[in-house]
């Protein structure tokens, strides 16, 4: 199996800011790079960093251009980093691709922090790659979950099941 990893930013990929007196994190070198490097894989796999954006600044044309890359990529197997705010809409947009299993996963806190959520959510995704033949899905809390049977809880942060 041979698995292609898309970054478009998100909290997952947030690193410290490089400028002196910065406040705010900025979204640095796909996490998802480091996450492989600490386990022994069993599959092959190609990093992509397609954008890096904060989910809440995404746009309609993020979301096609995402959809657009999954669409001409050789790879059948394709994983998605991406912020856990607008999961759901860039999942639905991309839709359902003929061939191919795309999983959507996201972090709470950066994969730089040591008590993320980064590690687990990308091994979900990763495990849904192999029970799943065809379709776009979110891996996020523990669950494999179709974008339009799920949601984000706003006042618990998870997605559950509708």
């Amino acid at each position: 199996m041979k698995v292609l990893f898309i970054q478009v930013g998100g909290t997952i990929d947030k690193d410290y800011p490089k400028l002196n007196k910065g406040y705010a994190f900025e979204i640095g070198e796909p996490a998802i790079s480091r996450i492989l490097e600490r386990n022994l894989l069993g599959f092959e796999y190609e990093i992509v960093s397609l954008m890096k954006k904060d989910s809440l600044d995404m746009t309609d044309q993020d979301r096609s251009e995402i959809r657009d890359y999954c669409l001409k990529s050789d790879c059948s197997k394709i994983v998605i980093t991406h912020g856990s705010d607008t999961l759901v809409e860039t999942a639905k947009v991309i839709g359902q691709i003929k061939g191919k299993t795309i999983v959507l996963t996201a972090a709470y806190r950066p994969e730089r922090f040591s008590n993320s959520d980064a590690d687990f959510n990308v091994g979900v995704a990763v495990g849904a790659l192999n029970n799943i033949l065809e379709g776009t899905f979110i891996a996020m809390n523990g669950l494999q979950i179709h974008p339009d049977q799920c949601y984000k809880n706003e006042k618990t942060g998870r997605f559950e099941q509708v």
